[in-house]
């Protein structure tokens, strides 16, 4: 447990540093940055280690679902550090499942194996499972995929347009 606890630390720790890191030489216009800044603080999660079009995908898919439990963090790991990651959370994967993704309840983290992503669906299929863990506050798959049906209908369904 001491394990699990300080390699959360740890990531946390990490996120506050490479939040604070920024790109001088983007050449990017300050009010597009603030305005992109501006727009993750009001969904009120983090993603890490992600690509722009991982992110952007995770960020419309959940903005798409609106659960009524958020995830504070996500994080895209590589699959040795997810498989770490697992092991030190003590990660119990029933029988006949496999370890995509796992959601660490408490800190409302999810973690993504990001050497078997496989593309914008098969992350809407699986973040809306693990969204379903968050909203259930459970860690039993059954009840994380009864929510993810509902979830999956969501994002069937054609987005809806902010403009007014």
């Amino acid at each position: 447990m001491r394990l699990a606890t300080a390699t959360l630390l740890m990531l946390l720790a990490l996120t506050g540093v490479s939040e604070a890191q920024t790109n001088g030489g983007s050449g990017q216009a300050p009010t597009t940055a603030a305005a992109l800044v501006s727009e993750r603080a009001a969904e009120g999660y983090t993603v890490e280690d992600a690509t722009p079009s991982q992110e952007a995908a995770l960020r419309a898919e959940i903005r798409q679902i609106n659960p009524p439990v958020l995830p504070l963090r996500v994080f895209f790991l590589p699959h040795w550090k997810y498989l770490d990651t697992a092991r030190a959370f003590q990660l119990h994967v029933p029988k006949g499942y496999g370890s995509l993704m796992f959601t660490h309840l408490p800190s409302r983290t999810i973690f993504v194996d990001n050497d078997r992503y496989q593309g914008e669906e098969w992350l809407g299929y699986w973040i809306a499972h693990e969204l379903g863990h968050l909203a259930m506050n459970s860690t039993k798959e059954e009840d994380a995929e009864k929510a993810g049906k509902e979830y999956r209908k969501r994002l069937k369904q054609p987005p809806v347009s902010d403009s007014r």
